[in-house]
């Protein structure tokens, strides 16, 4: 799957992607990254992205014309990506989403916006917009690193045991189960017998019962969602 990215800032991208599960699925050939510099793609000599918002306020706004220039240099070669626009203002990103994203076969085209935001037309040019939670970044960057290793785990030999992907939080709609390895006493504290018996019917139930009790001591809102 390939994944391209818009950015001001390409070289944020060099570092986080060569190393663990995402680089080692680059070197392997399953996934691709391409940054495309959005700076190459600026007006006049100084090659200018942003500009004063109209109406008058504080900080910059990304104009729609370096954008437009971008993504259609990308689809030139690249027609059937599935264009997104990382902003605070999207759907909120979840593991449901990101399954839906990774059926994307032709690829993901990411725009990683600045300043105080991107130009309102720039909306009409992406199929999706999608944050990454309720805070504020200085630019669409992260979120958009966010969005390549959420989506890249679940692509079919990036994950060594693919079975390991449906005990994750969040795969399942709750919690994972509480985890445990060598030493048995740790500071006092023993793993549950429970694990150490080799009854593999109790450890699933008694995992199950541990994942739904997680879930709603610490994240209610997964349990009520669960209900629906």
């Amino acid at each position: 799957m390939e994944f391209h990215v818009i950015t001001l800032f390409p070289e944020m991208f060099f570092s986080p992607f060569e190393h663990g599960l995402i680089g080692r699925a680059v070197k392997q050939g399953l996934i691709s990254i391409e940054t495309h510099p959005l700076r190459v793609h600026g007006l006049g000599s100084y090659k200018q992205v942003d500009d004063a918002p109209y109406g008058g306020g504080s900080g910059m706004v990304m104009r729609p014309e370096p954008i437009a220039a971008a993504i259609e240099h990308v689809l030139a070669t690249r027609p059937r990506l599935h264009k997104i626009l990382l902003t605070p203002q999207g759907k909120p990103l979840d593991q449901e989403l990101v399954r839906e994203l990774s059926g994307h076969e032709n690829g993901l085209l990411l725009i990683a916006g600045r300043y105080e935001g991107v130009d309102e037309r720039v909306r009409k040019m992406v199929d999706d917009e999608i944050s990454i939670g309720d805070y504020v970044l200085s630019g669409g960057e992260l979120p958009a690193m966010v969005v390549v290793e959420a989506v890249a785990r679940l692509l079919p030999g990036v994950v060594g045991n693919s079975e390991s992907l449906d005990e994750e939080s969040f795969n399942s709609g709750q919690l994972e189960y509480p985890q445990y390895t060598r030493p048995e006493e740790f500071r006092g504290e023993r793993v549950p017998e429970v694990l150490l018996s080799g009854d593999h019917q109790k450890i699933r139930e008694w995992r199950r019962e541990q994942s739904l009790r997680r879930t709603a001591e610490r994240r209610p809102d997964l349990s009520e969602r669960r209900k629906r």
